[in-house]
């Protein structure tokens, strides 16, 4: 039996099948979260039921200060919602509201191997930069993942090209879970974006931008920069020596990302937008240019974010909705599952 999210809980009045995902709340997502994420989600919206996650439990792995870890929180969930993400339509909530999040969890580490979470990469790339704080939920981590998506009979689930070894252990754990079991967990695809599906640093453009970047803040253009700053970020992006522009990721990776980035901002493929800008003079006017597209992109956003953040009432009332839509619906799955093992029932 597969779950469908029906008209009664999201407000259409089609069943749709379920899309899930979700972001950290370790800072102001950046310009690469946007363009290779949620731009991507709020296309979906038309065609899914989605159910989108600030997953907060996931961003404890690390050490944080709990007044800055709230508002970062309340930062994402209303910046989600500025980028357009329908909290109506579909469910737009904090994974620590769900306690079946935490529940399924455990329940798949039993069903997990120590070899498969030792093999992820992430977990050896953050190990390498949290030397003093290696954690069991670090190690773990995948498992929450997986319990976040097949919580919900998820079909289709978004992804970075860095997340694809994550979700195919998800595969691998469902699976596992259903030869012994039953029919009980849908096994998610993947929905990797054509255009913009990795966007790279601007100073280091063979490395993905990461909003978690201390080093140099250059790197990143941050969702919410003002205008004078992303231009300024532009300019002093790294290109080369070849002064022309073309889509060349081998010898010119830091050209090719900023044809990505001005591509996905202005809605054509890479290919369209290098034609347009091949002779637009030089890499400077080429630079100038691409701020301008981004920042014409994310003024609209962050207008209307800074609304919402004012409008308290408005975020608590959707916090509060959309954390019980999203337990009524989790319940379901949770319910098959501990029959499933063997759980007595309430």
């Amino acid at each position: 039996m597969r779950m469908w999210i029906a008209s009664t809980v999201l407000g259409g009045i089609i069943l749709k099948p379920i899309i899930f995902s979700g972001m950290q709340a370790t800072g102001v997502p950046s310009l690469g979260n946007y363009i290779g994420a949620v731009k991507n989600w709020v296309a979906l919206q038309q065609d899914y039921s989605c159910l989108f996650c600030v997953v907060d439990m996931h961003s404890i792995t690390i050490r944080h200060n709990p007044t800055e870890f709230r508002e970062k929180c309340r930062e994402l969930l209303t910046l989600y919602i500025a980028l357009g993400l329908d909290p109506q339509e579909h469910i737009v909530y904090f994974q620590s509201h769900v306690p079946a999040h935490a529940e399924l969890a455990w329940i798949l580490n039993c069903f997990t191997y120590m070899g498969e979470l030792g093999r992820m990469t992430q977990f050896k790339d953050k190990s390498q930069k949290h030397e003093d704080n290696i954690n069991a939920g670090l190690f773990t981590y995948p498992v929450l993942q997986a319990a976040d998506i097949l919580l919900f009979d998820t079909k289709l689930v978004p992804i970075g090209h860095d997340q694809k070894q994550h979700l195919e252990l998800c595969r691998d754990i469902a699976t596992r879970f259903n030869k012994i079991y039953g029919d009980i967990f849908t096994i998610p695809q993947d929905y990797i974006p054509p255009v913009g599906a990795k966007i790279m640093s601007l100073q280091e453009p063979t490395k993905k931008m990461s909003k978690s970047e201390t080093a140099n803040p250059n790197n990143v253009i941050y969702l919410l920069d003002p205008p004078n700053v992303i231009s300024k970020k532009f300019k002093r992006a790294v290109t080369d020596s070849f002064n022309r522009i073309e889509n060349n990721p081998e010898e010119q990776p830091g050209v090719t990302n900023l044809l990505t980035i001005y591509a996905c901002a202005t809605n054509q493929t890479v290919e369209q937008a290098a034609t347009e800008l091949a002779n637009i003079g030089g890499y400077g006017n080429f630079k100038t240019k691409v701020g301008d597209a981004v920042v014409a992109m994310l003024e609209p956003l962050q207008k209307r974010y800074y609304e919402l953040k004012a409008d308290t009432a408005y975020i608590d009332e959707i916090i509060s909705n959309n954390a019980n839509r999203a337990n009524q619906l989790a319940q379901t799955t949770l319910t098959k599952v501990k029959n499933a093992i063997g759980f007595i029932p309430k």
